[in-house]
């Protein structure tokens, strides 16, 4: 497990659908090393801190395999490291197989898995298409955040070292899949709900959807 490409971005304007829209999704690759600071990289920011960034969203993470799957998909764009927003590009992780709460040391920071990256409208005005968002939570291959434990920094090349499994084990495709396609899952629900680690957020909208099955 390695780290492909460090990205970042500082936010600018672009106009959608008649409108002014402020946005940090457009991110590239930057060569040495990078401090990790509590709400996000050094030289990276967010436009809207409701929805990005944050101790919770600190750093957006792409496995690197999903650009053939984009590359497929979407054959006249040119998609190079930072695509899709995320702060890192890595090799050797996946939504089926990284659970809410593991923990990593990367380079000399320490960073716990989060919740996965829920698609907003902004991802639309990336690609030029305002169907990708639909597009992308179809396609399951989401990404997820990190928290910050310790900072840090990091750079290109660093491996992602597994320091912790979190004893509950619920992956970041679980968590996507019940927002997605599988909103009756009772007993997943009440797994979810009960992950601490997992933002309160999730875990109040979780609870909401169970209280909807069970009337």
């Amino acid at each position: 497990m390695k780290i492909v490409s460090v990205n970042v971005g500082l936010p600018r304007e672009v106009q959608w659908k008649g409108k002014t829209v402020s946005t940090g999704i457009f991110k590239s690759p930057v060569a040495g090393r990078v401090a990790v600071r509590r709400h996000n990289l050094e030289g990276d920011r967010q436009a809207d801190l409701t929805v990005h960034g944050g101790p919770t969203k600190a750093v957006y993470v792409y496995p690197v395999q999903h650009y053939d799957y984009w590359r497929g998909e979407l054959p006249d764009e040119d998609l190079g490291w930072g695509s899709f927003g995320e702060n890192l590009s890595v090799e050797g992780l996946e939504e089926e197989s990284v659970s809410i709460g593991d923990e990593y040391r990367i380079g000399t920071a320490r960073l716990v898995v989060t919740e996965p990256r829920m698609p907003c409208f902004k991802l639309g005005i990336r690609f030029g298409r305002a169907d990708m968002v639909k597009r992308f939570l179809k396609s399951q291959r989401t990404g997820f955040y990190f928290g910050i434990v310790e900072e840090g920094d990091l750079e290109a090349g660093d491996t992602l070292e597994l320091l912790t499994n979190h004893p509950d084990g619920l992956t970041v495709s679980e968590v996507t899949r019940l927002y997605s396609t599988d909103k009756d899952n009772a007993e997943l629900l009440r797994k979810a709900m009960s992950v601490s680690v997992l933002p309160e957020s999730w875990r109040g909208y979780f609870e909401h959807q169970l209280e909807k099955l069970e009337g």
